[in-house]
């Protein structure tokens, strides 16, 4: 005798095993819980405080970069060359003068950091960048 099933086509559906399927939601989770911590912190550039402490008022230099490239140190345009030849007459000084480095906000990145290469090279190792201060939030 013969036994008959009566199963429907969609009686096939009660049976799927699910435990894979978790098992891979799992693991994603998990990978991503891992992975998500470090993309956030990868390309992380950390900046530069802007309420800084106050200027000196007095014993001071300041070397300025304009947008265009051109040197000042206090309000007088020279040349690289010069700039360096005064600089290394400043640092002999006793006291040594305080350093404060301006550099317009269009200047390339690599121009200021040749500027603080060429300061550090003269004898100036405590050089202060100077920023405008942060404005309020609104």
């Amino acid at each position: 005798m013969s036994r008959r099933r009566n199963r429907t086509p969609m009686a096939a559906i009660d049976q799927i095993n699910v435990t894979p399927l978790l098992d891979l939601t799992f693991l994603l989770l998990i990978a991503f819980m891992i992975t998500m911590p470090l993309m956030e912190y990868g390309t992380g550039v950390n900046t530069p405080e802007m309420n800084a402490n106050e200027l000196p008022t007095e014993n001071f230099i300041s070397v300025t970069l304009s947008k265009d490239g051109t040197y000042f140190l206090d309000k007088e345009a020279v040349s690289k060359t010069a700039l360096s030849e005064k600089l290394r007459a400043l640092a002999g000084r006793t006291p040594k003068p305080q350093l404060l480095v301006r550099g317009d906000g269009k200047c390339a990145y690599e121009q200021v950091i040749e500027l603080f290469a060429l300061v550090r090279n003269c004898g100036f190792n405590d050089a202060t960048l100077v920023t405008q201060a942060e404005s309020e939030p609104k």
